[in-house]
């Protein structure tokens, strides 16, 4: 058979945040490029096509795909942009009526028969590699599909749900992702040691934490990992195919099996492989050792989720990292060079000015901390977060059910307390403009997002200076005590 798998441009919903977005995220569709290896080992054509990093709008890549004239087309979409891949989907059965349309990843996982739109023929639900391969097996035979667990379809008028798909537990049996069928060498991260061609490796799969603000519906919470020497084989591979030197890797949790990556590392240094390499981790699972091997073996960017110093919030987010640790962590990276990333989150439990100013101080007076930004709390279906903005709890209030506002930049969809989605907004960008004022954190910006991403920044700087206040002027005498009381805790640090 013929299999078409898309992955359509998501960062265009982004606004003036689209060229950070494309330099930060625009990664290789690892997921597609795994179910495309299972397709081609059963002996199946696929075209893979990223409208992300090949910029295509939606009639660009309807018109590939009616060329290639698939039996088959999937397509995965995140909550955010899933209403893309349902326009993307009308104009495909427009121009291809009769070919089938499948469509996974978490949104439908979550959501199930809600999102199930006519558009879509079948659906995959949880972790799709079992799933998939019966799925193939099945469709090409034309047999009946009640034995493939994990799928929606539709039978005689009505739609079926097969459970959720299996959990994958081997994964030194997987093949190696299908990266010949994107294109490889578009695919850029700016480091700190300048602009590299990269690649996406996951060595664990599964995160064993309970964050209030994320899922597991996908993957679980039951982690599992590669071996090492089957991580390293395909770091060669794609070194002697591709000649690629940095490599991103995806795991929830990098440092979570202490083990596991003290082997990867050990073998990248005894390999000689010459790469550099980034990933996430919590910072209270970090160490001297750590650091000091996987820098040894090319780490260059570590990234920790700080999220909120208030220990109120964080206790509702259940962020069980002692904030003392992000200190520890952060100084540690810096004694070895490495570029270190904070992310925080304000719009979460028991968020207000104070609270979100109290992080944002921090922020500012830790020299240590190189690099921070800061998203809006997103309620994402599947989520206990979402949950609480349903019910009411901790002074939430779900105020949009539109999912395509379900944005974590210069959008927000709940109350929280006294603070209204444009009171969050608004915060967002004073915190931006508050985090790098600081001078020492220019130079990571350009190396990160390059001189035009520098620029916005100085720009957006430039704009609050000017004006002599962060906030915009209004007459709203509720919106004046607001600013008010933003303006004076956001600059008395």
């Amino acid at each position: 058979m013929k299999i078409c798998l898309l992955y359509p441009k998501w960062t265009g919903g982004y606004g003036k945040f689209s060229h950070f977005a494309d330099k930060s995220s625009s990664w290789p569709p690892l997921h597609l490029a795994i179910l495309a290896a299972i397709a081609e080992q059963k002996g199946h054509e696929i075209k893979l096509i990223d409208g992300q990093i090949e910029n295509m709008s939606l009639g660009e890549m309807v018109s590939q795909a009616s060329e290639f004239k698939p039996d088959i087309i999937g397509i995965t979409a995140t909550t955010p942009f899933y209403h893309i891949a349902v326009d993307l989907a009308c104009l495909l059965k427009k121009c291809l009526p009769k070919v089938p349309i499948a469509i996974g990843g978490h949104h439908i996982t979550v959501t199930k028969e809600q999102a199930f739109f006519s558009q879509f023929d079948y659906a995959f639900i949880g972790e799709a590699e079992i799933s998939w391969s019966q799925f193939l097996d099945s469709f090409e035979k034309r047999e009946s599909l009640s034995s493939v667990e994990g799928i929606l379809y539709r039978e005689n008028g009505k739609v079926v749900l097969n459970g959720k798909g299996k959990v994958f537990q081997d994964m030194d049996s997987l093949p190696l992702p299908a990266r010949h069928l994107y294109k490889i060498e578009k695919y850029k991260m700016g480091t700190l040691k300048g602009v590299k061609n990269f690649t996406t490796v996951m060595t664990t799969k599964g995160c064993p934490f309970k964050c209030t603000f994320c899922t597991t519906e996908v993957s679980g919470n039951t982690v599992r990992k590669r071996s090492p020497k089957r991580v390293i084989d395909e770091i060669k591979s794609l070194i002697d195919r591709y000649n690629i030197r940095h490599f991103l890797f995806l795991d929830d949790t990098l440092t979570l099996n202490r083990k596991h990556i003290l082997e990867i590392c050990d073998l990248i240094v005894e390999e000689n492989l010459d790469i550099t390499f980034e990933g996430s981790t919590r910072a209270n699972l970090v160490d001297e050792e750590i650091i000091s091997k996987m820098t040894r073996a090319g780490l260059t960017r570590l990234s920790f989720g700080l999220e909120s110093v208030d220990e109120n919030i964080r206790r509702l987010m259940k962020k069980e990292v002692p904030l003392e640790a992000y200190l520890k962590a952060n100084k540690l990276t810096n004694k070895f060079k490495i570029e270190t990333m904070n992310s925080c989150m304000i719009g979460m439990p028991g968020e207000t000015v104070e609270t979100v100013c109290k992080t944002l101080s921090f922020l500012r007076k830790s020299h240590e901390i190189k690099q921070a930004n800061l998203a809006i709390a997103v309620p994402y279906p599947g989520t206990e977060l979402y949950e609480m903005a349903k019910k009411g709890d901790h002074g939430l209030k779900l105020l949009i059910d539109d999912f395509t506002k379900f944005r974590r930049y210069n959008s927000a969809v709940m109350k929280v307390g006294d603070l209204t989605p444009e009171d969050l907004v608004q915060l967002q960008n004073d915190a931006f403009v508050s985090i790098y004022l600081m001078p020492w954190r220019w130079i990571s910006m350009y190396k990160r997002s390059g001189i035009y991403g520098l620029l916005l920044t100085f720009s957006r700087i430039k704009r609050s200076v000017l004006s002599g206040k962060i906030n915009f002027i209004t007459n709203k005498p509720r919106e004046k005590r607001f600013l008010s009381k933003l303006g004076k805790n956001l600059y008395s640090f």
